[in-house]
């Protein structure tokens, strides 16, 4: 079965970060983003996996690359678009190699994907197009879905398993008849890709899939259990680190084999660390100096917290130096920065 990872994506949100590398290649937990939904996939028995790839895509395939294992019979390559062509386009471009049940899922998010449940809740359902679905608690930022218990029934904002009957852009409040969203993994059918135009923008979300339930195609959808994290916002890259240092056995992913579990926090053995870290992440030759401070924050591969220096709440990208004394909270900064002594930055982009 052929798996495909979309990971065409900037990451404009998550700039100064992603100013040197695609959205999926973010760490979390020592690895890229894109690994997460990777594994879900192995987990699953999917052994030929596609990435579509588009800004920085060189970067993607040196990753991917390393993902093929002949030995256990695991192929992987990119496919790499001229130019943007949406979630759906994207996927598109492959067509001519979609014989049969595809796995689509996003590759730059986190979640507790159980792939094989799904596929077999797509199958006994008959539908053309599986969804997977989290439930949030405000539904307005969101494109909510809602179910019915038959291909042709009313909606039930009860159900969290059911035939897809209705979507919904950032509804308002008055206007949410769901509480359950797009998770961002699909099961497709090879005869949805009919429906996909050649050679233009086209969304899963906005374009596809409503034409779909126009056209009455069974579609079902299953809510997922576990975490969801979409990780477009600094904010929510550390929710998800935090979140996944205290839940990280429920979910189909392995740590680096360079990094340990410490208090708390994951930490490389190749660290020097002489400061006080809580609930953090450090990676790869990072050396944290004698009282520097280190909370809630990602620090990335090669980076330097002089003596006195604290960083609160904050992603470090790689090679950034923070000078003694200097304080940052709420801060992103991005590759081989440099942050002042006795420099005091709150809510900030740096690059």
């Amino acid at each position: 079965m052929l798996g495909i990872i979309m990971a065409g994506g900037q990451g404009t949100r998550l700039q100064p970060l992603t100013d040197t590398r695609p959205k999926p290649m973010v760490e979390v937990l020592g690895r890229p983003v894109i690994d997460f939904v990777k594994e879900a996939m192995l987990a699953a028995g999917i052994t030929e996996i596609v990435v579509t790839t588009g800004y920085r895509g060189e970067q993607l395939g040196q990753h991917v690359d390393g993902w093929n294992d002949p030995a256990n019979g695991i192929q992987a390559r990119i496919n790499q678009e001229a130019v943007p062509m949406g979630t759906a386009g994207s996927v598109g471009l492959l067509r001519e190699h979609i014989t049969d049940t595809c796995i689509v899922g996003s590759g730059d998010g986190i979640a507790s994907f159980d792939i094989a449940a799904l596929l077999q809740a797509h199958r006994d359902n008959g539908a053309k197009v599986t969804m997977a679905l989290w439930e949030v608690e405000d539904p307005t930022e969101f494109g909510i879905v809602g179910l019915g218990s038959t291909p042709n029934g009313t909606v039930d904002s009860s159900l969290r398993s059911g035939f897809i009957r209705r979507f919904k852009e950032k509804p308002t409040v008055e206007e949410a008849f769901s509480n359950v969203i797009n998770a961002g993994l699909y099961i497709l059918e090879p005869e949805v890709f009919d429906h996909i135009p050649s050679g233009e923008k086209f969304d899963f979300s906005k374009q596809l899939f409503p034409k779909l339930l126009e056209l009455d195609w069974p579609m079902y959808a299953s809510t997922i259990d576990g975490v969801w994290f979409d990780v477009g916002l600094p904010s929510e890259l550390l929710r998800a680190q935090t979140t996944l240092l205290t839940n990280g056995h429920e979910l189909p992913y392995t740590l680096p084999e360079t990094y340990v579990l410490r208090d708390g926090c994951l930490v490389s053995n190749t660290a020097a660390v002489a400061g006080r870290v809580s609930d953090s992440v450090v990676g790869k030759n990072v050396n944290l100096g004698l009282t520097s401070v280190l909370e809630g924050s990602l620090v990335m591969d090669g980076c330097v917290l002089d003596e006195g220096a604290v960083v609160i709440d904050s992603v470090l990208g790689r090679g950034v130096q923070v000078q003694a004394n200097a304080r940052l909270e709420r801060c992103v900064v991005g590759d081989g920065a440099s942050i002042g002594a006795g420099e005091i930055l709150t809510d900030s982009k740096i690059r």
